[in-house]
């Protein structure tokens, strides 16, 4: 029997065909404005962005749109996935099995019309309202239909729109896809497997049947980009900007290959035991305790062609001495530059500088430490890191706290004004297993003891405060 969801009515779409679905749409009206004038925000360097994807599903769009929105989220880029199928799941109950994408099926294409064209409204409404990059997921198959965006979006709108296809061949690629993603769609719900494979096997010979790949030649006036069998060649046409080129970059990289990267900070420091923050310390007792301890972890694990990725900081390559694995020393892990308070503690700081201790809690995200770096900055500088991470196997980075949080929110989809409270504490090895649409996050405690180095967000934060109110969330050190 075919998967069955629901039989209920869709909504809006019902009764009218694609056509009057086109013709009365809001977002088509756009067609009746006149261009935008040259000179106007096609030529501003802040003019907004529209990603849009190219496939047939099962061909990783939605995971390189969520991925590609994560990472520049994480850079301070504004940006949010409008996916088409969320649309048509809440327009309509009425998808019963692969029917519903026949290209002669005019009620239904009607209904998916629809939902592309509201996806696309809500698209200008955040754009127009300060979002930067909106990324459009759908498969967006034909020469038609992107014309249609590009028009809008860009003639009418003055955004620029660049195109994702991603094209694969290898049957095993798609059918991984398939089974650890796709089956577990709410269109499958309460069907089996067997079945639900066969279903969308079938809706994607639908699309295959009207399935028009970007030409260079007839479509020049795209910018775009062509990633094959999940990025075994990539080929770049007319890309625009350096917010593109961005994005081609991170494209480039990433890849699907199940991997584990492990975090941990460096072993309790001597520094650390006496609050002190910055500096180039030695581990204490107990750090080198847990150097050895974390050397017994990683080798039981039996990890396949490991690397160990440590900053220059005496601290953490002392942490990695016991590791038989390929190191690798990286400037850019250090820990954050706290400039002028480096190898201080929290109350001498708050002694000799009391208004920037109370602007840093006013702000932490940018707050930067004079003569030294915000997190902001830091982000910026650990740019390279993500970059290699998405092109790793394999890695067990040994870095520090301020540093594997801004790493961690990445991984994490945390927002920005989270990352410099997040916990990360010492004698703690955080394994990361990257997913399809996430990240899976296991936080492994190594039973020996360190002083714990986070302070909470306080709750007095201005100018005027007393001493007390600014240590409210010290942690304890000897």
């Amino acid at each position: 029997m075919p998967p069955v969801i629901s039989e209920g009515k869709p909504a809006m779409a019902c009764g009218r065909s694609p056509q009057q679905v086109m013709q009365n749409h809001p977002f088509l009206r756009l067609m009746n404005l006149p261009d935008i004038l040259p000179g106007e925000r096609t030529k501003s360097i802040h003019v907004p962005h529209v990603v849009v994807t190219v496939g047939l599903p099962a061909r990783g769009k939605t995971y390189m749109a969520r991925k590609l929105a994560r990472y520049l989220n994480w850079t301070g880029i504004k940006t949010k996935v409008f996916n088409v199928g969320e649309y048509r799941r809440q327009a309509t109950t009425r998808y019963k099995n692969h029917d519903f994408f026949r290209p002669d099926n005019e009620e239904a294409m009607a209904i998916r019309i629809k939902c592309a064209l509201d996806a696309l409204e809500d698209v200008r409404h955040w754009l127009d309202d300060g979002g930067m990059v909106a990324v459009f997921d759908a498969t967006n198959t034909t020469k038609e239909r992107r014309r249609m965006i590009f028009d809008i979006c860009t003639q009418k709108l003055g955004y620029k729109c660049f195109f994702v296809e991603s094209i694969c061949d290898k049957p095993n690629i798609v059918e991984s896809n398939i089974l650890e993603v796709k089956l577990t769609s709410p269109d499958y719900t309460d069907c089996d497997k067997e079945t639900a494979l066969q279903d969308f096997l079938q809706r994607i010979n639908h699309y295959k049947a009207c399935y028009q790949t970007i030409d260079e030649v007839e479509e020049a006036m795209l910018s775009f980009i062509k990633i094959f069998n999940a990025g075994e060649k990539v080929m770049v046409h007319k890309h625009e900007g350096h917010l593109q080129a961005r994005i081609v970059y991170y494209l480039m990289n990433i890849h699907i290959t199940p991997r584990t990267i492990y975090l941990t900070r460096h072993g309790e420091s001597e520094f650390n035991q006496v609050g002190k923050i910055g500096g180039n310390s030695r581990l204490s007792e107990r750090g080198e305790r847990y150097s050895r301890a974390l050397a017994d972890y990683i080798h039981e694990q039996k990890i396949d062609d490991l690397r160990v990725w440590t900053s220059w900081m005496l601290r953490t390559i002392q942490t990695a001495q016991h590791i038989c694995a390929p190191q690798e020393r990286w400037k850019t892990l250090d820990e954050i530059n706290a400039g002028t308070c480096e190898e201080m503690t929290y109350e001498e700081i708050q002694h000799k500088f009391p208004v920037d201790f109370a602007a840093r809690d006013q702000d932490k995200l940018r707050y930067r430490y004079p003569r030294g770096e915000s997190y902001e900055d830091l982000v910026a500088r650990l740019e390279p890191v993500i970059m290699e991470l998405e092109r790793q196997e394999n890695v067990l980075v040994i870095g520090h706290q301020a540093v594997l949080r801004c790493l961690l929110a990445y991984f994490l989809d945390k927002p920005a004004e989270e990352l410099p409270y997040l916990h990360v504490p010492l004698h703690t090895i955080i394994k990361l297993k990257p997913t399809a649409y996430g990240c899976e996050v296991d936080y492994v405690k190594v039973p020996i003891d360190a002083v714990d180095t986070h302070r909470s967000r306080p709750k007095v934060v201005s100018l005027s405060r007393s001493y007390e109110d600014a240590m409210e969330t010290l942690p304890f050190h000897f």
